[in-house]
């Protein structure tokens, strides 16, 4: 046990985590300036049960984030608090601003916050993703949320949707303050990236042949100055389209779920963004997590095999039998729950959070 101490503090030292070099004046922080859009541009309905606000909050990688916050009205004490991020892709005031007014309604205090590099979040080059710095956008929410007068620090989960849904496990993995964590109609980014779908390029010379073109198009964003994007959801679907385009297509490209600043309704993501998906896992250590995790699933969904391979990597832990589960919604596509309220089960969803945010 000495050892182990012994070991863990030169550690904490070599990443200067001691004491002295851990304080940190929140206040002190540089915060970009954003510019943070006033008026309500959601795609779904604003609710007259809750307070809307907007906030900033910086990640450990020095990105300033933009956020809704979402409070019940007549509130009072602390509050359990969850923040929300998701699709990927997508923006706050679609899918994930939905979940975070929803969850409000129910009594919560939560956040949904656009990620580093994109809609009104700061960071540059823009639209560009990463495995490691969007799972610190979730501990920077908590961070933010911990941090709050108003919250509970005990009583934090985490909502993620769709390549948000396997960040929200990674993010879990690595942060034991989140105490339960829902992943809704999830992705694996790094498995679709490195395998496409249905891991139908799961082979060295497939990922090979991805990266040479990955490098090459590196090579012509440097020459250039300007990082070309991959492309969003197509504006005009093709035939023979597959019928998870064809949602996305109702999603992303209809007055249901458009906005302005959605990548997938727009010009998509950096072409590049793939690079480090492909060479970093996510979810390694998700059979670590201790804390409460649900993944929701419709039964029709292209990416049910997603959420079901994800679950059998959760492990039990004593005396939490419970707190590992994996539901399905009967018939329900990916899309579906992005923002089907009659599909979504948020009733479900609340039970959960209260039954392990206490």
């Amino acid at each position: 046990m000495k050892r182990i101490t012994i070991l863990t503090a030169a550690f904490l030292c070599l990443f200067g985590l001691t004491e002295s070099m851990a304080q940190d004046n929140q206040s002190s922080r540089n915060m970009e300036q954003l510019n943070l859009t006033q008026e309500w541009d959601k795609t779904f309905p604003k609710s007259e049960k809750v307070n809307h606000s907007k906030v900033t909050f910086v990640n450990r990688y020095g990105i300033t984030l933009a956020a809704d916050m979402y409070v019940p009205k007549n509130a009072t004490g602390k509050l359990a608090a969850i923040a929300v991020c998701g699709p990927f892709g997508a923006v706050k005031e679609q899918s994930s601003g939905l979940y975070a007014q929803q969850m409000a309604e129910r009594g919560f205090l939560t956040i949904a916050f656009d990620p580093s590099f994109t809609g009104e979040s700061g960071g540059t080059p823009r639209y560009m993703t990463s495995p490691d710095i969007n799972t610190e956008d979730f501990s920077a929410a908590v961070d933010y949320l911990v941090n709050r007068s108003d919250v509970d620090s005990e009583k934090v989960g985490i909502i993620g949707i769709c390549g948000w849904g396997g960040l929200a496990i990674n993010a879990a993995a690595s942060d034991p303050r989140i105490k339960a964590t829902v992943a809704s109609t999830m992705y694996d980014m790094s498995r679709v990236s490195a395998n496409g779908y249905f891991d139908t390029d799961d082979s060295a010379e497939a990922r090979n042949a991805l990266r040479k073109t990955l490098a090459a198009q590196r090579t012509e964003d440097y020459r250039t100055g300007t990082p070309k994007l991959g492309g969003g959801v197509p504006d005009v679907l093709p035939e023979d389209a597959p019928k998870f385009i064809r949602d996305y297509f109702d999603y992303y490209k209809t007055p249901r779920g458009y906005h302005k600043r959605s990548l997938n309704s727009n010009g998509g993501r950096n072409a590049t963004s793939p690079i480090p998906w492909i060479n970093f896992p996510l979810m390694s250590r998700a059979g670590e997590i201790e804390n409460a995790v649900i993944i929701i699933h419709g039964e029709k969904a292209h990416s049910f095999y997603f959420g079901s391979d994800a679950y059998k990597k959760l492990t039990v832990v004593p005396g939490k039998e419970n707190n590992k589960l994996f539901m399905v919604i009967p018939g329900a596509s990916h899309t579906d729950l992005y923002d089907q309220l009659d599909i979504i089960p948020f009733s479900h969803i609340q039970k959960f959070f209260n039954e392990n945010l206490k």
